[in-house]
């Protein structure tokens, strides 16, 4: 069956519910993060009776789409042609592949394995409120969902305690954690909330602990990624950047010229189409940034699986309700052969 054969009858919205293991706190600039809470998803139905839903890149109106073909809106080969259809990437994509029954990931390409290797992204300044021995708790919760990789929130020193101190506290939780998984990949995050001299000191007291990333250090001033550059060398840490607010230009350029070791777009902030747009002028890896909501990282992992060039992603330890949205064993989120997403609408 084509797309060309299919024509939107209607395009509706409803709510879905997501809800994390445990509250999350806060990092190194932003409030407590909460439990959970909703979220609102487009649903783009056909004449023909086929279903595609997900999160939306943004606000848009979808009055001007009903009654187009759904070939006028979407190309299997490269996303969405047609830019007032924009903010509904994910469902499109999600429609377009029940259509074709195929996943998502082999209507990208398949250049990825469907089992894709996935870090949890939800270690974040718990101790602040209830001590280190929190951190233990919830690297162990994590460990029990599934991850085998875990990346830590730093960064404390920049708003929410003494800087000495705040740097005393990540250097103890990236010890830590280290300790306590020998053979676990570690990332570190630091949302800009490092300066460069204690940036320094960060990395001259954990050189042992095998740092896997360091993210966003700092803002991505070229000096400054130019420094971290020659102070982490090429084979060792990787410098990944690029989730807030990004320059794509300036990020492909950081990357280029080998300051830049993994692009971070989010994945709906920068969009599926997008990424397919980008992956090929890469010459760093990739990683979609998916903290938020459980459904981003299965979309991450469809974008793994499909494009390749994404060794690891974000995990959201969590679930949300009714969707079966992703399932995780052993470090990796394994893709369902279902079409679309493979994902049940709540």
């Amino acid at each position: 069956m084509t797309l060309s054969r299919h024509v939107i009858t209607s395009v509706t919205t409803a709510q879905i519910t997501y809800t994390y293991l445990r509250p999350v706190g806060r990092n190194s600039f932003r409030g407590d993060h909460g439990s959970g809470g909703t979220a609102t998803v487009y649903i783009v139905e056909t004449d023909r009776g086929a279903t595609g839903w997900g999160l939306p890149l943004h606000d848009g109106d979808p009055g001007p789409l009903v009654g187009r073909n759904v070939a006028e809106l979407i190309d299997p080969d490269r996303g969405v042609i047609e830019p007032a259809a924009e903010f509904l990437d994910y469902p499109l994509h999600d429609l377009a592949a029940r259509i074709l029954d195929v996943p998502v990931y082999a209507m990208l390409g398949g250049a990825g394995s469907r089992e894709v290797r996935c870090y949890s992204g939800g270690i974040y300044f718990d101790d602040l409120d209830s001590g280190i021995d929190v951190i233990r708790t919830n690297l162990r919760q994590d460990h029990e969902f599934g991850f085998r990789d875990f990346k830590l929130k730093v960064g404390r020193g920049y708003r929410w305690m003494e800087p000495d101190a705040g740097l005393a506290r990540d250097i103890e939780v990236t010890r830590l954690a280290r300790e306590l998984y020998p053979d676990a990949e570690i990332l570190v995050d630091a949302n800009d909330g490092f300066s460069v001299n204690t940036l320094q000191a960060y990395l001259d007291a954990v050189e042992d602990c095998r740092l896997y990333w360091l993210e966003e250090p700092f803002a991505e001033r070229w000096e400054d990624f130019r420094f971290l550059r020659e102070r982490l060398g090429t084979d060792g840490t990787k410098i990944a950047d690029g989730e807030f607010d990004p320059n794509e230009d300036y990020i492909l350029r950081l990357a280029n010229e080998g300051l830049l070791d993994v692009a971070l777009m989010d994945v709906t902030g920068h969009g599926l189409t997008a990424w397919r747009r980008t992956i090929p002028r890469l010459t760093s890896e990739a990683s979609p940034h998916a903290w938020g909501l459980p459904l981003k990282t299965l979309y991450a992992a469809h974008l793994a699986a499909g494009l390749g060039n994404i060794p690891i992603i974000e995990g959201v330890p969590g679930r949300t309700e009714g969707t079966g949205d992703y399932t995780l064993a052993d470090g990796y989120v394994t893709l369902s052969e279902e079409p679309g997403f493979g994902l049940k609408l709540p």
